[in-house]
């Protein structure tokens, strides 16, 4: 159960900050977006050149911004050398390194925050009732109500504190997948669910690395959860005020 859990919440984090994205580049310029979440983007570009070079596929039109778009520019079509597994690499490579910048970032900015977080965190269960289901929808927002709490509580403070949370914010929505690398990206987290669960039975290693990294999803989940909330509300206010205006 642990592993489908592990699963299941990479996933959530993948397609929520999609959602962030999709939902900040009908509001915001691409050319805007991009610069706002630099630091983001530039990790990202990282692991997926990272994962072209692992994979031996080719390398073109990488760019952290592209004059025409004003989006970061990838390899379309890379072709690695390596079947099935290869675009699983190249679509999973940009989450770890963002997710590998995001504790960095935890240890050298962010404690005071996330010590703060304590034991909130994601269930290690999936709910199998609809009222199981309604108690993880109410969590989340727990969760959401808490890291509200504890950033407020935290801001305004040292310029660590804001470097840290403008961090988190450019990191995790940049787990997004690349255009062309949704399927590989998908893929890989499911990959690797299997290959936990499938080591998992004659090894405690996997259960151990994931128990210690499910911090890191405490950290994640909500913050992705809660700008995916306040996103979709600003864009339906705004959509409203529109079309209120076009028809008063």
């Amino acid at each position: 159960m642990l592993f489908l859990t592990m699963t299941f919440w990479l996933l959530i984090v993948v397609l929520a900050a999609w959602g962030v994205r999709t939902l900040w580049s009908g509001m915001v310029k691409p050319r805007v977006l991009n610069i706002v979440l630099l630091p983001g983007t530039l990790v990202a570009q990282l692991g997926h050149v990272l994962g072209l070079l692992v994979t031996g596929a080719t390398v073109t039109n990488t760019a952290l911004y592209q004059n025409e778009s004003g989006e970061p520019g990838t390899t379309q079509n890379p072709k690695p050398r390596i079947p099935i597994v290869g675009p699983m690499i190249i679509g999973m490579l940009p989450l770890v390194a963002c997710a590998a910048a995001i504790l960095i970032a935890a240890r050298f900015f962010g404690q005071q925050i996330v010590a703060s977080l304590g034991d909130q965190h994601p269930p290690v269960t999936l709910p199998t009732t609809m009222a199981g289901v309604w108690q993880l929808l109410h969590e989340q927002l727990t969760m959401m109500e808490g890291l509200v709490g504890v950033v407020v509580a935290a801001l305004p403070g040292t310029w660590r504190l804001w470097l840290f949370t403008y961090l988190v914010i450019c990191l995790a929505v940049r787990m997004a997948p690349f255009p062309g690398t949704v399927r590989g990206s998908l893929g890989a987290i499911v990959a690797l669910g299997v290959l936990a669960s499938a080591i998992g039975m004659v090894s405690d290693l996997p259960a151990g690395l994931v128990e210690s990294g499910w911090g890191m999803l405490s950290l994640t989940v909500p913050t992705l959860l809660l700008l995916l909330l306040v996103s979709a509300v600003v864009r339906g206010a705004v959509s409203l005020s529109k079309l209120i205006a076009a028809n008063g």
